[in-house]
This record gives C-alpha cells, sequence and structure tokens, in this order.
C-alpha cells in the first residue's frame, strides 16, 4: 500500500512525535511503542551543523536533551540545533529528562535509522520538515532530506509536511511521488484552495482551532486530504471525523480515537 492509498481510509490516527505520552519524543523508543496503536507515525527533521538529518522537534536542545548539565557546551547558548556538528549531538542523552527516575538514557536517532525501522517494519511515516531558513538555503534542506529517503527506498510510505512552504514546491520537485502537506497555524492563507494549488501538495494540516464543517467539506471535495493536530480528547476526535477529517495527529494513543 503507498501512503496516498493508506490517507483514503477513514478515522487514521497518527502518532505525534511517536508514542510521546509514554515515552520521549522522537526517539526509536517513541517509534517502536507507537507500533499497534496508530497508523502512521509523525516526526520532525532538521539538520546538524554538518548536515545529518536528525530527528528532533525545538530548534533547541534544552528542553529534551541533557545539554545543561555539560560544562563544555555552555558556551554555545541557546544551544541551536544548527550550530552542533552530528558528532557533538550524540554525546547527548535524548531520554532521561521524560522520565520520572534519570537511568533511562535515550540515544539521538537520526532520520536514517527512522526510515530503517519503517521500512523493517512495513510501517507509514509523515516528516515534518523544520523551518531552518535562518541556518541553511531551503535547497540545501530538502535535498539532503530527499536523498536519505531515495537511498532508504522509502518513498512510497512517506508524507512529507511543513510549516515553510517554500519547502514543499522543492519537495515535489526532487520527489514527485511522495504526498505532501502545508501545515498551518493561526489563520488560513488567503484563497486557501488556489494556494494549496500552487505548492502542489496533497494535504492539508491544520490546529483544530482553525477546524469547521464547510471548509473541511471544501477541501475534502477538491481533492484535498486533511488532517488536524493535536487531538488527544475521544469526543473531539469522533466529531472531526464525522465533518470528513481524514485524520488527526495525537500524543495519547488510546483506541477511543479511532471511534468514527
Amino acid at each position: 500500500m503507498k501512503f496516498l492509498e493508506l490517507m483514503k481510509k477513514k478515522g487514521l490516527v497518527a502518532a505525534h512525535r511517536g508514542a510521546r505520552s509514554i515515552a520521549p519524543e522522537n526517539t526509536l523508543s517513541a517509534l517502536k511503542k507507537s507500533i499497534g496503536k496508530c497508523d502512521f507515525i509523525e516526526i520532525d527533521v532538521q539538520l546538524s551543523k554538518d548536515r545529518t538529518v536528525i530527528v528532533m522537534h525545538d530548534n533547541t536542545l534544552q528542553r529534551t536533551t541533557n545539554i545543561a548539565e555539560i560544562d563544555s557546551f555552555r558556551d554555545k547558548k541557546p544551544y541551536r540545533v544548527c550550530d552542533f556538528m552530528f558528532e557533538e549531538l550524540c554525546m547527548l542523552d535524548y531520554g532521561s529528562w521524560f522520565y520520572k527516575y534519570k537511568n533511562h538514557k535515550e540515544p539521538l536517532l537520526t532520520l536514517k535509522r527512522a526510515l530503517e525501522f519503517i521500512k523493517e517494519n512495513s510501517l507509514f511515516i509523515n516528516i515534518e520538515i523544520k523551518d531552518m531558513s535562518n541556518c541553511f538555503e531551503d535547497r540545501i534542506v530538502i535535498e539532503t532530506i530527499a536523498k536519505e529517503i531515495e537511498e532508504a527506498g522509502v518513498q512510497e510510505r512517506v508524507l512529507i509536511s511543513s510549516f515553510r512552504h517554500e519547502y514543499l514546491i522543492i519537495v515535489k520537485e526532487k520527489l514527485p511521488n511522495v504526498p505532501s502537506a502545508a501545515l498551518v497555524e493561526g489563520r488560513d492563507p488567503d484563497n486557501l484552495l488556489e494556494y494549496l494549488k500552487s505548492l502542489k501538495v496533497d494535504a492539508y494540516h491544520i490546529d483544530n482551532a482553525l477546524v469547521d464543517k464547510t471548509k473541511v467539506k471544501m477541501l475534502r471535495e477538491t481533492g484535498f486530504f486533511v488532517g488536524v493536530y493535536t487531538v488527544n480528547n475521544p469526543q473531539l476526535a469522533k466529531e472531526l471525523f464525522e465533518i470528513g477529517v481524514n485524520y488527526i495527529f495525537s500524543d495519547c494513543l488510546n483506541k477511543k480515537l479511532k471511534v468514527i
């Protein structure tokens, strides 16, 4: 099955940053624990200073690593991901911050390893590309990520999304057979349908505050898939599926979210 075929099914649930309610987000442990509890996994990626694609949500390292405890890195505040070499990032612990007892360390997850995992387990993955325009040229970002997807041979199992819509135009050029989605928050772009067509995207991912029945109907009738983030309430999930939303992104992988 291809990702586009999966998206046509009803009531899909995506594991937001993996199973992040029970494991440190965007780690291999989070991906492993999401198996059997979702229809596809969502992760965030960005580049290290030497252009290794790593799995990380924040553009700084302080929230989800132990970097503040390492004296040798204190002169690198505010700890931007793009200021660190891959070798330096591998020195950090990506798990102890999450657990009550600080003895559950987690290694850095790379996109390469995440794609290997998806392939090994016949899973699907949504790769959200974080905005790195303050560190790298757009084309460098997309070419680096596209190369890893191609080398892994998982084009049919990937959906690419981003809040930086300039990326999506290059994605369609480099990976024409990989579906893409425009992420937005706060407000819809003007002339929404024409705007999405200009990006050549397949889907529109929106905050649940922007959802209404008329908009979803319009998008679906025009051929766009609709994904909504972040939905942790079963009743809200039910309501969204009832008005035609294709899939939701959730931190809490609860069977009740599947009720439609």
